[in-house]
């Protein structure tokens, strides 16, 4: 009887649902990695696409695995993934990512130590010169090396890590690695942040309305993982959630407070208070942005509009939270919808 061949030496799960091109592409990406010294297997978890994704992947992948769920979310098609896959080390990656072909290899080092359960690196715009989101957003992908308390949806994990906690939370539509990575921490692993390109994304925004969108995600996030750690020993996004709710509400109380001023006293003074103050805090903002943004990564332009953006996306991301609180008390559960343009050809 001929031997059965061993586990490959690396999964590499990716997950998405209508990316199209874009999907190609991250596959393609997938196979033009630097060897690693054995055999790597590509599963594509496609949620419920209504193009011809799943069709797309099929020369690319070696397993292609289509979900048809009420409620799609990245935690269910990452937890069918990896326990589909047959390695220890297991890549998580979106469809709309492109892989630097040398993360992998070099990355391999990192699990020497057997308290590592997630390693992730740098993940960067494809194309900041797109749209002034794409350049500005571009900034919050930049953190700084070590070990981090969570990681972002492009990660390379152990298997073993992942049985041990019971993978995602496929409850969750938003927050579902910091969730995880919270879990694993209690039980002693590490994430670690090294420095070096892991991804180039594609958020592909280019109006306020998808920006907006991808802002009512990070709320959602915020409220129901900051809900379910609350009373726990390792809270977390707890301090965040409430941050973020006064910080909107004393922004909208400049909004509206410093022009009522204005015409109630039939005076300008209160508007230039107010457009003073907020441009205050901008520049406030743009200068604490300097320890983790190093000068190479952006200009000064951009460091401003990424300052005004933090502020600006506190509003959307404490009405979603407000929304939330709402919607548990009537026991609804919210379906995000995404913030995308259509995938490229």
């Amino acid at each position: 009887m001929a031997a059965q061949p061993g586990p490959p030496a690396l999964s590499v799960v990716v997950i998405g649902r209508n990316e199209g091109g874009r999907l190609v592409r991250c596959l393609e990406s997938v196979r033009r990695m630097t060897p690693i010294g054995g055999p790597v297997e590509v599963l594509y978890v496609d949620s419920d696409s209504t193009d011809d994704s799943a069709q797309r992947a099929r020369p690319l992948a070696s397993r292609v695995i289509e979900l048809h769920p009420a409620r799609p979310c990245a935690a269910l098609g990452r937890n069918a993934g990896w326990r589909a896959a047959r390695a220890e080390l297991v890549l998580f990656l979106d469809g709309d990512t492109i892989l630097h072909p040398d993360f992998v290899a070099a990355s391999l080092a990192e699990f020497a130590e057997d308290a590592v359960a997630v390693v992730w690196g740098h993940r960067r715009e494809i194309h900041p010169e797109r749209s002034v989101y794409n350049r500005v957003l571009d900034l919050d992908w930049i953190h700084p090396p070590g070990e981090t308390e969570f990681c972002g949806g492009d990660a390379l994990m152990r298997r073993s890590a992942l049985e041990l906690v019971g993978g995602f939370d496929d409850g969750l539509v938003a927050g579902e690695e910091p969730e995880l990575c919270q879990r694993l921490r209690a039980r002693g692993w590490k994430i670690v942040h090294v420095d070096r390109p892991m991804t180039g994304h594609d958020l592909a925004i280019t109006g306020f309305v998808p920006y907006c969108r991808r802002a009512r995600r990070t709320g959602h996030a915020y409220a129901e993982i900051a809900e379910r750690f609350r009373r726990t020993d390792t809270p977390l996004w707890t301090r965040e959630a409430r941050h973020n709710r006064l910080h909107a509400a004393a922004l909208l109380a400049l909004a509206v407070g410093a022009p009522l001023a204005a015409a109630v006293g039939a005076s300008p003074t209160p508007l230039v208070i107010g457009v003073a103050i907020a441009a205050l805090l901008v520049l406030r903002t743009a200068a604490r942005t300097r320890a983790r943004i190093p000068p190479e990564a952006a200009g000064p332009g951009t460091r401003l509009l990424h300052a005004v953006h933090s502020h600006v996306q506190q509003i959307p991301i404490a009405l979603v939270q407000i929304h939330h609180i709402l919607e548990r008390r009537t026991g609804r559960r919210r379906h995000l919808a995404g913030y995308k343009k259509a995938p490229v050809p």
